[in-house]
């Protein structure tokens, strides 16, 4: 039997740990796992077919570290073959009955994706195609891609299975204490983006037990119309005479994960810790339970890197403020390759209200196919709403969608034969929501009836293309008034059909509808609420438009959509000021912006050119050190406070700390050029490093990149590094900061083995430790001086050891 086939209506069974169970046997540190699929397959053989017996429906390939930036060409293909095999031996030595599969099991690649990090999507998208390729030709039932913690990272490995295999695929990512991803990802935009790319099971797994899960895993329950997976780690690590134990035992682990299956989980097993003792219990904790059948959710979702937006009862504002239509600053932008201006009016229309922006760079002069994933990438990197990508050139398109961080809004298909088959393939393809405009080869239509005709076409094309009539948001063209006076009526008309008889959500791009007339903000306004009473789901609007504020605001408040009035008390407030600035343009102020200075704002906004121009600037009147302490330092400790306190996210502090990085190069020239050399703005050396065996240093480059940014002196020398070479670097530097990182608990002995070293030769250095496996206790343990949960913490312990020094 298939295994999607069986899942329907069973519950499936995962294997648990693999890395302790390994060292438990011998694995040296700094060891790779998977060389031992070749050196030690009878270990690996024993371990995978206890998981069997255990009960475990489906066991990983012992791969999870295998990729082509770990291993060359040749050695990963003897690897995964070799690892293959293992899984397959142990299949058939397992005793049991129950269906038995392999996985392919895939991992991250241990860097960061541009534009946060420095690996191309495309490369990594290559990467993952290697494994895939080889794993599927080995025979394997399906695949895994787990652990990841960045949503771009998993749409790179999912659309490198979906392009070189025809396999199941289960896709589980590794939630924070926050129940976001490392780079801000939500549970509801993480199943936003891989429904809409077709993976077949999707949930978490690793970072904390199941009790500390639980939340993820409801919300995932809530939004998904996928199996839910789950699969814990064993409580938290912590040390006991000496060795690493994790405290949640096998049948506390079952109980709590047993309670998720009766809420819905159908896909359960463990990961760090767990054992095949923990399976066992598992598979006997939840015999008895009745799988819950998995339901399909009729939302209709796009995301951005961080966040889900939904369009129902709660209309949502579409800026459309990025088109170059009739703006020549923009056009000239464009051509010049200078996109701050459009980063600007990203983060203006946020600042406004907008919840989606629309993308259009469309110029005939220009490579639209170059220039709207670069846009893309840029505003994503300034900008967490998610993007409306509006192209009429079905080339330009996928190159943005393959770009697009989340499940887009996709602008736009028609009820052209020729649109529908070039448009709708992308949709399926990369996920997405996309805009159907109810025209077709013989035009618009007159009337209502006849767009609501073509939108039965549409969706009908959509069925038979496999995309659910939830990721169709139909725009029934709003046609100018002035050159037909009864358009309005059609068109809302046709709003109102569309979304009682056809049961699908609406969008207008609305300023049309007053094309060649005076005063047309108001007839926009008057309009506005007209199809919002009717429906209307969403709306393409200027976000800074008073009377589109006054009409939107003015909805939501009638209709019990503004709690508390918040909504409708602050666009009162700024109408209140408009009105006496315009009796009085003296009577108001102005007032220094709430992200305080014009640098300062650059550097929140991660607006990199802008900052390095504003430092230049300012530097002719301000003295270099003053500027480091007046103007960058603050702006880097409001985004740090924003981290710490969840509000804002990584993808935002490493724009911002490349926007600080920008205006501080600036600051280095003024004082390379005069008497003072550039050092005297920069504190104490600090030595950092991902410990021997460990070639995952994304946590590592992000703190380097803070550090570097508050003026620490950084000597970072990279991944799998042995301790006496770090030992060495602290005493050459006089370093009295060294920070450490492992992301595998099979590395952390390494980074015990560093930290003995240091404190035998370089006893004046302390020690900072961070990483996935790590906590305060096991820091302790191993004899770290401070353990740092994420990269802020680390700035703030070396703050205090340079206060000390």
């Amino acid at each position: 039997m298939k295994i999607l086939d069986y899942l329907h209506s069973h519950l499936l069974i995962l294997d648990g740990g693999m890395g302790t169970l390994l060292q438990a046997r011998g694995l040296r540190p700094g060891e790779h796992p998977e060389h031992w699929n070749l050196t030690h397959a009878d270990d690996i053989i024993d371990i995978q077919r206890a998981y069997f017996e255990a009960g475990s429906n489906v066991v990983n390939t012992n791969t999870f570290g295998a990729n082509p930036l770990k291993f060359e060409a040749e050695e990963l293909t003897r690897i995964i073959e070799a690892a293959v095999r293992n899984a397959d031996e142990a299949r058939k030595r397992a005793a049991g009955e129950h269906p038995k599969y392999i996985s392919l099991d895939i991992g991250p690649l241990g860097r960061l994706l541009q534009p946060f990090g420095d690996l191309p999507v495309e490369e990594a998208v290559a990467a993952f195609a290697e494994i895939v390729r080889i794993g599927s030709r080995c025979g394997v039932d399906l695949i895994t891609i787990e652990t990841m913690n960045d949503m771009r990272e998993t749409k790179a490995a999912l659309l490198a299975a979906k392009e070189n295999s025809s396999l199941p695929v289960l896709v589980t990512n590794a939630y924070g204490e926050d129940g976001h991803l490392m780079t801000g990802a939500s549970p509801a935009a993480m199943a936003a983006l891989l429904e809409g790319m077709g993976a077949d099971m999707i949930g978490l797994n690793c970072s904390f037990g199941p009790k500390q899960l639980a939340p993820v895993a409801r919300e995932l329950l809530r939004v998904s119309s996928r199996p839910v997976v789950l699969k814990p780690n064993a409580g938290i690590p912590r040390d006991v005479d000496g060795k690493t134990v994790f405290d949640v035992g096998p049948e506390e682990f079952a109980a709590d994960v047993a309670a998720l299956v009766r809420e819905g989980v159908r896909v359960v097993g463990g990961c760090c810790g767990t054992t095949p003792e923990y399976i066992a219990a598992l598979k006997a904790a939840v015999r008895e339970i009745e799988p819950v059948p998995v339901t399909a959710k009729d939302e209709t979702v796009i995301s951005s890197y961080t966040k889900a937006v939904s369009f129902g009862a709660d209309p949502v504002m579409i800026g459309e403020r990025i088109n170059p239509t009739g703006k020549k600053r923009m056009q000239q932008a464009l051509r010049a390759g200078d996109l701050d201006l459009i980063l600007e009016e990203g983060i203006g229309q946020q600042e406004a209200g907008a919840k989606v922006l629309d993308v259009n760079v469309g110029l005939p002069d220009l490579d639209e196919a170059a220039l709207l994933p670069q846009v893309v990438e840029q505003l994503q990197a300034v900008c967490d709403l998610p993007l409306q990508l509006d192209s009429a050139d079905p080339v330009a398109m996928e190159a943005a969608l393959r770009a697009y961080n989340g499940k887009p809004l996709i602008n736009s298909v028609n009820g052209k034969a020729e649109s529908l088959a070039a448009v709708l393939p992308l949709v399926k393809k990369y996920g997405g929501v996309v805009v159907a405009l109810t025209l077709d080869e013989a035009g618009i239509p007159a009337d209502a009836e006849g767009r609501v005709a073509i939108a039965k076409k549409i969706l009908q094309a959509a069925e038979e293309a496999g995309i659910d009539k939830k990721d169709l948001l139909f725009d029934p063209l709003a046609m100018a008034v002035s050159a037909d006076p009864g358009a309005a009526r059609v068109t809302l008309e046709a709003v109102e059909r569309i979304t009682r008889e056809l049961g699908c959500r609406t969008v207008l791009g609305v300023s049309n509808i007053s094309f060649g007339l005076p005063a047309r903000g108001a007839l926009n306004g008057a309009f506005l609420s007209a199809a919002l009473a009717r429906g209307l789901s969403a709306a393409i609007l200027n976000p800074h438009s008073p009377e589109m504020q006054r009409a939107w605001c003015a909805h939501r408040a009638l209709h019990g959509l503004d709690a508390d009035f918040s909504s409708w008390l602050v666009f009162a407030a700024l109408d209140t000021v408009r009105t006496v600035k315009a009796e009085d343009t003296a009577a108001v102020p102005a007032e220094e912006p709430a992200d305080g200075s014009a640098l300062q704002r650059a550097i929140v906004k991660g607006l990199k050119d802008q900052a390095g121009a504003l430092a230049a600037e300012l530097l002719t009147e301000t003295e270099p050190l003053a500027l480091v302490q007046q103007e960058i330092i603050p702006a880097l400790d409001r985004v740090g406070q924003g981290f710490e306190r969840k509000t804002v996210y990584l993808p935002q502090l490493l724009m911002a700390a490349e926007a600080a990085k920008s205006a501080f190069a600036e600051v280095k020239r003024v004082m390379e050029r005069g008497d003072r050399p550039a050092e005297s703005a920069v504190r104490c050396p600090v030595v950092l490093a991902t410990v021997e065996g460990d070639i995952h240093d994304i946590g590592k480059n992000i703190v380097a990149l803070l550090l570097e940014n508050y003026g620490f002196a950084v000597h970072d020398l990279g991944r799998d590094v042995p301790p006496q070479r770090i030992v060495d670097e602290a005493l050459r530097t006089g370093a009295p900061l060294a920070g450490l990182s492992a992301l595998m608990t099979t590395t952390v002995p390494a980074m015990e083995r560093t930290i003995a070293l240091l404190r035998e030769q370089a006893p004046a250095c302390r020690v900072v430790v961070g990483g996935a496996v790590l906590t305060k206790e096991y820091a302790e343990r191993i004899g770290a001086d401070h353990y740092a949960k994420d990269a802020m913490e680390t700035v703030r312990y070396a703050e205090a050891v340079t206060a000390e020094v």
